[in-house]
C-alpha cells in the first residue's frame, strides 16, 4: 500500500458534482503504419496489458480512510478489468474536428469511478484519411506532468515495430482491504498530522503569499509576513523577498463552473516560435505564454470585458528531482505571473512576459520544493476536502477574488515521431483541469515540430473557446516580424537573460 501526498489528496478533495480532478490527452494517429493499417481495440488492449509491467498507476485503486482521518491510499486492484478501462467508439461521418473535440468534451466532463483505478483510454474512430484519435483520461492524484510523460515513454515506441515486452506481472494484486482496516490505519495516522505541521510551519508559512488558495485564508497571510521576517532576523532565508502583489480582475470565466465542458485544439509550427524567440532574444515559453496573453486579448476584446489591469495565470512548474523518476503522484508548484492582457503592442507585451516570467523563475529558485506539499499540512486531513471546496467557491462568488484567472502550461515533447501499436502519432493534444474561479486552461506540448494546444473551459461560460484556436494564430502573424536581420536575433528589444 502506498499512501497519498497531501498535494496528491488536494486533487481527489477539490471534486464534486461539478469539478473534476482528472487531465489526460486527445492523440491523433496515422493508422495506414499499423499492422494491417489499422488499430484496432484488440491490439490496442494487448499493448496496454504488455505494458502494465512499466506502468503501475494504471492497476492503482484507491482505498480511502472512513471519516478522512487521514490521506487516502493507493492499492493493487485484485479484480482489475482492462476491457472496463480501455474501449471504442466512432463518430458519424463526416468525422470532422469539431466532432471529435465535443464528444471529447462530453467524455472528459464524466467523473473517473473510484472503486477502480483511476483511468480510461478510448479509441475514436471516423476521423477522415486513415486516421484515429486515443483519448486518454487519468486523475491529477496519480500523475503530474513529468510522470505523465513518463507513461506516455512506456507506452510509445519509437518505431512502428515496437520494442520487446517487459517481463509480465505476477498473478497478484493487494487484498481488498476492509473499513476497519483503513480505519484502524486512519486512527494510527491522526497523531501524525501535528507531526507534520510543525515539521511544515518553518518551510511554508514564510512563504504563504506564494499559495493563493491558502493565503486568502484571514490571518494566514499577515502571519507568514512576520514568520518571514522572524527568520530573516534570525539569519535565515525568510519568504522570497520582493514578490509583486497580483490582484486578478474578474472576467466571466471566473465565476462557477457548470458541470460541463468545451474542448478545442489546434497546432502552431514550433519553428516559428524558434524564430521569434532567436529574434526578440527571449525563450520559447515567453513566447507561448506571450501568445496565450495575445489570444485570450482578443477574446475579452470581442465580449467587452478587457479589464485595464493585467490578467493572472497559474504556471504549473515541475519540481520533480531526477531521483524521484518513476515515483508518479505530484512533484509540482503553482506559481504566478501576470498575463500581459492589458498591452496593445504585441512586441511590448512579449517584454513584458520575459521580465514577469524571469521574476517568476527568480521566486521559483528561492521557494523550498515541496511547498505545496507543505502548505497542504495546514488543513487536517478530516476537513480536507470540504475546506478545497470552500476555498474554490469562495473565488468564484462576487464577493471574493479568483486565486487565478487562468492555467497556462507549456509542457516539452519530444521532437522526433512516436508510435502507439505500430501507428504514428501525428498530435498530441493535452486536456486538463478547470475549477470554480479559474474556467478555461490552455495547455500546450510540444511534439515533432509542432506545439500542440488543448483549451479546456467551462461549456457556459466560454461557448466561442474554438475562437482562441484561431486567435493563437493571429497572435503569431502580429509578432512576426516583417523582415529580420541577417543575424536573426534582435537582442535590443528585450532585456535580461535569454
Amino acid at each position: 500500500m502506498r499512501q497519498l501526498t497531501a498535494l496528491d489528496q488536494q486533487f481527489l478533495a477539490l471534486e464534486d458534482s461539478r469539478n473534476y480532478g482528472h487531465v489526460g490527452a486527445l492523440s491523433i494517429y496515422e493508422s495506414s503504419t499499423a499492422p494491417n493499417g489499422e488499430l484496432t481495440l484488440p491490439r490496442l488492449q494487448n499493448l496496454i496489458a504488455e505494458r502494465l509491467p512499466l506502468v503501475p498507476p494504471f492497476r492503482w485503486r484507491l482505498a480511502e480512510v472512513p471519516f478522512n482521518l487521514d490521506y487516502g491510499y493507493w492499492v493493487d486492484d485484485p479484480d482489475f478489468d482492462l476491457e472496463f478501462h480501455v474501449r471504442e467508439i466512432a463518430l458519424a461521418p463526416p468525422g470532422t474536428d469539431a466532432q471529435l473535440a465535443e464528444q471529447v468534451a462530453r467524455i472528459y466532463a464524466r467523473p473517473l469511478d473510484r472503486s477502480r483505478p483511476l483511468w480510461e483510454l478510448y479509441l475514436i474512430h471516423g476521423l477522415p484519411n486513415h486516421r484515429v484519435a486515443v483519448m486518454s483520461k487519468i486523475h491529477h492524484a496519480v500523475i503530474d506532468g513529468m510522470s505523465g510523460a513518463e507513461i506516455m515513454g512506456a507506452l510509445f515506441d519509437a518505431t512502428p515495430e515496437g520494442r520487446e515486452p517487459p517481463p509480465p506481472l505476477a498473478e497478484s494484486g493487494d487484498a481488498r482491504p476492509s473499513d476497519l482496516e483503513m480505519l484502524a490505519r486512519g486512527m494510527l495516522g491522526l497523531p501524525r498530522y501535528p507531526l507534520r505541521l510543525i515539521a511544515s510551519v518553518p518551510r511554508a508559512l514564510p512563504n504563504i503569499d506564494e499559495v493563493p488558495t491558502l493565503s486568502a485564508i484571514p490571518g494566514l497571510k499577515a502571519a507568514g509576513r512576520v514568520a518571514s521576517s522572524a527568520q530573516r532576523a534570525l539569519g535565515g532565508r525568510g519568504g522570497v523577498v520582493g514578490q509583486v502583489d497580483l490582484t486578478p480582475p474578474r472576467t466571466s470565466f471566473n465565476g462557477r463552473v457548470s458541470p460541463h465542458r468545451r474542448y478545442a485544439f489546434g497546432q502552431l509550427s514550433l519553428d516559428d516560435v524558434r524564430h521569434l524567440k532567436n529574434y526578440y532574444g527571449c525563450t520559447v515559453n515567453d513566447v507561448v505564454v506571450s501568445l496565450c496573453a495575445g489570444a485570450v486579448r482578443r477574446w475579452l476584446i470581442a465580449h467587452h470585458e478587457l479589464p485595464e489591469e493585467p490578467l493572472v495565470a497559474q504556471i504549473p512548474v515541475s519540481v520533480r528531482r531526477r531521483e524521484e523518476q518513476g515515483t508518479y503522484g505530484n512533484r509540482i508548484l503553482l506559481m504566478t505571473a501576470p498575463l500581459h492582457t492589458d498591452i496593445e503592442d504585441p512586441v511590448a507585451r512579449l517584454v513584458k512576459t520575459h521580465q514577469a516570467l524571469v521574476e517568476m523563475k527568480e521566486r521559483h529558485r528561492a521557494l523550498p520544493a515541496e511547498l505545496l506539499q507543505d502548505a497542504n499540512q495546514f488543513v487536517p486531513p478530516a476537513l480536507f476536502s470540504r475546506a478545497a471546496r470552500l476555498t474554490f467557491s469562495l473565488s468564484a462568488s462576487r464577493a471574493g477574488r479568483p486565486a487565478w484567472n487562468l492555467v497556462i502550461s507549456n509542457v516539452p515533447g519530444p521532437q522526433f515521431p512516436l508510435y502507439m501499436a505500430g501507428a504514428r502519432m501525428e498530435a498530441h493534444y493535452p486536456i486538463s483541469v478547470i475549477t470554480d474561479g479559474m474556467g478555461l486552461n490552455i495547455t500546450v506540448m510540444s511534439y515533432c515540430g509542432r506545439l500542440d494546444f488543448g483549451i479546456v473551459a467551462d461549456r457556459e461560460q466560454m461557448p466561442d473557446v474554438w475562437s482562441l484556436i484561431e486567435r493563437l494564430g493571429e497572435a503569431l502573424e502580429e509578432l512576426r516580424p516583417p523582415s529580420a536581420p541577417q543575424s536573426g536575433r534582435k537582442t535590443a528589444e528585450i532585456p535580461g537573460d535569454g
